[in-house]
């Protein structure tokens, strides 16, 4: 199995949302990360079908998504950040109404809904309405949908959004029982449920790829660029002023705060291991800066 974007850009009047994208994807899990406004929505709403690129092409397997028409959809399972649930069905009824718009015989309908429904721990709650289920139980519900056609591609966008860390872990987990021999994509904010699951890291800024890495090696162009140091109390919103502080630590003595930087702080720093939340920061840390600002 092998998705190929090629050249592929999507144009909004002078904006352009995604720029001359290429990329090969064989399976495994891919993190796409980035800030708000990044293109990753719109980049995984063109390999869904759901936006029409404005220039370039998506190949599966050597042939484009245009060739293929409607079977190229039936290689896909996907979960959009806002999915529209429909309230008052239940469970098992909501999984079978997508299982008839996605053109699947009733009896294998019916038993896939079955398996999938025990996969994610919602059989004991297969009928009741779907109002009364917690985030976490409708973002299970919601991968269950997309998996009901087997899908060969399996695009995510923001699935673990909202949830608590219980939730999210068992969501994570649900997400690497289903990549086995697939191409996920998946897209988030929290940047630690990708560190735990993806095999490649997709980075984007500004509609183009910053990274293409596997997940081993994808924080070697920052060694040497994480510093510690213990700061008094009073000299801290300084260092916050001038770096990217990923994390500032309350101890007795002062405060201990981890900072991305080209250029060693002044004072006692010292180079510590990289983490991908610190190669987040070392390339958006302006852009969440900003963020936090304006969501005091």
């Amino acid at each position: 199995m092998q998705l190929e974007l090629k050249n592929l850009k999507k144009q909004y009047g002078i904006k352009c949302a995604v720029d001359d994208i290429n990329v090969v994807l064989t399976p495994g899990v891919y993190g796409l990360l980035g800030a708000n406004g990044a293109g990753k929505t719109t980049l995984m709403r063109m390999i869904c079908g759901v936006l029409k690129p404005s220039s370039g092409s998506i190949l599966l397997n050597g042939r484009t998504a245009d060739e293929l028409g409607e079977k190229y959809y039936t290689h896909l399972g996907y979960m959009p950040q806002d999915f529209g649930f429909y309230p008052d069905f239940t469970a098992r009824e909501f999984m079978l109404y997508m299982a008839a718009v996605k053109g699947i015989d009733p009896k294998k309908a019916k038993r896939r809904t079955e398996q999938l429904l025990q996969m994610v721990n919602l059989q004991d709650v297969a009928n009741k309405k779907i109002k009364s289920f917690s985030g976490g139980m409708k973002q299970r519900l919601g991968i269950a949908q997309a998996e009901l056609n087997h899908p060969s591609i399996l695009i995510l966008d923001e699935p673990t959004a909202g949830l608590d860390p219980k939730e999210r872990v068992r969501f994570r987990n649900l997400i690497s029982d289903f990549a086995k021999e697939k191409i996920v994509i998946l897209s988030t904010h929290i940047v630690s449920d990708v560190s735990y699951i993806a095999d490649t890291i997709l980075m984007m800024k500004n509609g183009k790829f910053l990274l293409q890495e596997p997940m081993v090696t994808v924080t070697d162009c920052i060694d040497g660029k994480v510093w510690e140091l213990l700061v008094a109390e009073r000299d801290a919103m300084k260092y916050n002023d001038r770096f990217s502080v990923v994390n500032l630590h309350h101890e007795n003595s002062g405060v201990r705060l981890r900072i991305v930087s080209d250029q060693a702080p002044s004072g006692n720093a010292f180079n510590v291991k990289p983490s991908l939340e610190d190669l987040f920061l070392y390339y958006f840390g302006e852009e969440v800066q900003n963020e936090r600002s304006s969501n005091p």
